[in-house]
């Protein structure tokens, strides 16, 4: 039986930022990886990068994706969820800052599978008029002190999943605390300037059209 072939995964995110606030700023981080059972799924969350490994059973492919932060996170304030359809994550910012991040990734250059999340984007002058983000977050499962090793190295996510009475969602269980190693160019990505994404319009309501009065 040949194996799965492996390919980068689409990664969306958005972000929130606040100078006072730890619980305000935060990075929305999607994986877009659907039926991912916990047996085939690694996932590796340090202060300063990210490797997730995970095989579809419906699309018969494997993902994997390395990333390499534009600063610095917070694992054990982290929280995380397994739709059955991505894999969502909300990474807590470790400095408290009022100005956004520049872009997701250290590195600046352009990644084709990495997409702005304009369900989640607010601009950074806008953020107080929107609604708040902890009914998003309390359906999500902590990160923190699940595994106890500061890393999620050994963190048991099927019985987070459990815990949170998530039927339905996929588990993530049994993850591994291996690391991606280094990300390559192929899969380390970048965010173009927010300044462009924000710009772009999240779609358009089509008109609908006129019925015409028959005599």
């Amino acid at each position: 039986m040949s194996e799965a072939a492996t390919l980068t995964p689409e990664v969306t995110w958005a972000q929130r930022s606040s100078s006072s606030d730890p619980t305000k700023n935060h990075v929305f981080l999607t994986i877009v990886a659907s039926d991912v059972p916990e047996k085939d799924l690694k996932l590796d969350l340090q202060p300063t990068k990210l490797s997730f490994k995970g095989t579809s059973t419906s699309k018969k492919v494997t993902y994997a994706v390395d990333l390499e932060f534009f600063a610095e996170v917070d694992p054990d304030e982290s929280k995380i969820i397994n739709t059955g359809r991505d894999i969502e994550l909300v990474l807590r910012k470790k400095e408290l800052k009022e100005e956004y991040w520049p872009r997701l990734l250290k590195d600046s250059k352009k990644m084709h599978f990495l997409k702005t999340d304009f369900d989640k984007w607010v601009d950074e002058d806008e953020q107080d008029e929107q609604p708040d983000d902890e009914d998003y977050m309390s359906k999500m499962n902590p990160m923190g002190g699940a595994g106890g090793d500061g890393g999620f190295g050994g963190i048991d996510f099927s019985k987070l999943g459990a815990a949170q009475g998530a039927g339905g969602l996929g588990d993530l269980g049994d993850l591994g605390g291996e690391e991606g190693g280094e990300s390559s160019d192929d899969e380390d990505d970048d965010m173009p300037e927010l300044e462009n994404e924000e710009d772009k319009p999240a779609g358009e309501a089509s008109e609908k059209p006129k019925i015409e009065e028959v005599s």
